[in-house]
């Protein structure tokens, strides 16, 4: 047993190192003073002084900021509804289809979804922009968002509602001070997800943009494609650290939240 814990523990520890090592690698020469990566001269901050004295690319990180944070809430509020509408649904088999069709849309690859909404608002006459980023962000999010509060909602304990109701509750009452409190971690975790997919999303995202729009990962991408510079390894560790910052702040909130509800108890 204690072999097997060991082993185990080797083996995380590469998988760890395999998937983490390019991004610290990244980093690392992001404060190099040199031009390359091939040689590491002198430590310097001048390649994220470059990032936060280029407006173009300030504004584009705002943008990124903004619709990550947008889509993220609108998914949010949708799929929590989705999740609740899925459970109240008596047929199996239309609880069974709904489920597939929420699940069509995360197993799909990124790019027939990209190609699907160009299309879509190709024909619709949307602007490619901020908006189509938005609702094609909001789109790919609500289904995570689903699985996320989904099983908040089967495990809680039906006896609950009856009780509000027995108690004199309205509909809006049990709602809002019986399901929504009992599955507030799920909410969490689906609006956390959806923020972090909507931050790193790049094939969806590189579909729907239009001229004068764009965000981080299609200017990283566009930037790379132009030659090495360690300024795409400045923003890449900036990506990194707020995403790491959103991971901390998700798990600050959720155990707060978990340990409230026991307290309560």
């Amino acid at each position: 047993m204690n072999k097997l814990s060991a082993s185990a523990k080797v083996y995380l520890t590469i998988v760890f190192i395999v998937l983490y090592a390019p991004i610290f690698y990244l980093i690392f020469y992001s404060f190099n003073s040199g031009g390359s990566m091939n040689h590491f001269e002198s430590f310097t901050l001048e390649h994220y002084k470059a990032v936060f004295e280029d407006s173009r690319l300030l504004v584009i990180l705002i943008n990124t900021v903004i619709v990550a944070l947008l889509s993220a809430l609108i998914s949010t509020i949708i799929g929590t509804l989705g999740a609740i509408g899925i459970v109240t649904v008596k047929d199996s088999k239309m609880r069974n289809t709904l489920l597939s069709l929420n699940n069509v849309l995360i197993v799909s690859p990124d790019v027939i979804i990209g190609a699907s909404f160009l299309i879509l608002f190709t024909m619709v006459g949307i602007k490619l922009g901020f908006a189509s980023v938005l609702l094609a962000h909001v789109a790919f999010s609500v289904p995570i968002v689903v699985l996320m509060v989904l099983p908040k909602l089967l495990e809680m304990n039906k006896s609950l509602i009856d009780a509000a109701l027995d108690l004199g509750a309205t509909k809006k009452d049990i709602m809002m001070r019986v399901i929504l409190p009992y599955i507030q971690p799920g909410i969490f975790a689906g609006f956390f997800l959806a923020l972090t997919y909507s931050l790193d999303d790049f094939a969806v995202t590189f579909f729907v943009t239009g001229n004068g729009f764009s965000t981080l990962s299609v200017e990283i991408y566009s930037m790379a494609r132009a030659g090495i510079s360690l300024t795409v390894n400045a923003i890449s560790g900036l990506v990194f650290f707020v995403t790491v910052l959103v991971v901390v702040g998700y798990y600050f909130i959720t155990s707060r939240t978990s340990k409230r509800m026991e307290g309560q108890r």
